[in-house]
């Protein structure tokens, strides 16, 4: 049998082999480092993007170059829902985009249909924003606003920002059907065999405000006295009058408000980390009694109709009026019953008389 004839390779050759596959392979190894991070970057866009897709806009160069307006998510309900109407108002009068940051989203979009677009969470810290410190209410400057990136901070909360442009804040906190149809059902059932029915919601704020009021600014919140006259006045011009009541202090609510006329219900389980249920009923009222706090004022706005809030339940040097302006927070039409100081004047000398040392 005839065989082939075997070839050899000098060692030359084969050195010569080695060298070649080395360096395709040292090549190969660092084209893949440099562009590790750049690939790695785009796997975890891709993971991330379905979960903001349906409010994200595409934020590319060009709509980047437009400008973002964003504003700092602070506090809760009724603090996001002012910062998010606020952003609205001013990111349009100033002629530029306004976009939420993920955080206020989260809140917010389980309860209402807004449709500003969410900046994605590993765009916020890229961005250089301007940081633009708003008061309570508006100001001439604020037309004025300079900056193609601008984040506004503050607890702005007035409808001085944004009332001009109502129909639009109105569609923008429009309920989940779910929570509407929740609410409407709540409120079918507490009409029971009445043939016509006029809701009053009733917002009663206590709680944090029970130790920060008469501490800090000099303030009370609401008593007995306030709500009787509140329901009083309803009473007297609705002959079907039924009062929606929720409250973060639901049990004080059972013990001085009068019930007697089979007229209220206490509807409100009080969870201040879930208020969607809260808000929505006295939002689906007629009518609003509210107490304190922008979660009452809020509910007012929405639900229309007539609005009777507490007033001047401060003392008049109190540091709260330097951030708050009565005026700017409940509108002109709105009805104010005045608060009851007396717990926070001081004591007359007959008062004290028995407490004094004998002489």
């Amino acid at each position: 049998m005839h065989l082939p004839e075997r070839r050899i390779f000098s060692p030359r050759f084969l050195v010569g082999c080695l060298c070649f596959f080395s360096l395709m392979s040292i090549s190969t190894f660092f084209h893949l480092q440099k562009n590790k991070s750049s690939l790695w970057s785009w796997k975890i866009r891709v993971k991330n993007t379905p979960e903001l897709e349906p409010t994200t806009p595409s934020l590319s160069i060009k709509n980047m170059d437009r400008g973002m307006w964003t504003v700092s998510p602070i506090g809760r309900l009724g603090n996001q829902m002012g910062e998010y109407a606020t952003l609205y108002a001013l990111a349009k009068l100033n002629g530029h985009q306004a976009y939420i940051l993920p955080g206020m989203h989260q809140y917010l979009a389980k309860i209402f249909k807004i449709t500003l677009p969410v900046i994605h969470s590993e765009m916020v810290d890229k961005i250089p924003w301007r940081n633009y410190n708003l008061h309570d209410w508006m100001s001439e400057e604020y037309r004025h606003i300079q900056g193609k990136y601008v984040r506004l901070t503050g607890y702005p909360c007035s409808y001085t920002f944004y009332h001009h442009i109502r129909d639009e804040i109105l569609r923008e906190f429009i309920f989940h059907d779910y929570i509407k149809e929740d609410a409407n059902k709540y409120l079918l059932q507490l009409r029971g065999q009445r043939k016509t029915v006029t809701y009053i919601g009733v917002h009663v704020r206590r709680g944090d405000y029970l130790h920060v009021m008469p501490n800090i600014w000099k303030g009370v919140v609401a008593d007995k006295g306030y709500m009787d006259k509140a329901m009083n006045y309803f009473r007297e011009k609705y002959h079907d009058a039924v009062f929606v009541i929720v409250s973060n202090g639901i049990a004080w609510c059972k013990e001085n408000i009068n019930a007697s006329l089979g007229d209220v219900y206490f509807a409100g389980d009080g969870q201040e980390s879930s208020p969607a249920r809260d808000f929505a009923l006295i939002a689906h009222c007629n009518h609003t009694i509210m107490t304190i706090g922008t979660f009452g004022i809020w509910a007012g706005y929405l639900a229309g109709g007539e609005t009777i809030y507490l007033t001047n339940y401060t003392l008049p040097d109190s540091p709260f009026l330097k951030v708050f302006k009565p005026s700017a927070a409940f509108l002109p039409e709105w009805i104010g019953i005045p608060a009851d100081l007396s717990p926070l004047l001081p004591k007359t000398s007959a008062d004290l008389s028995p407490l004094l040392p004998k002489t």
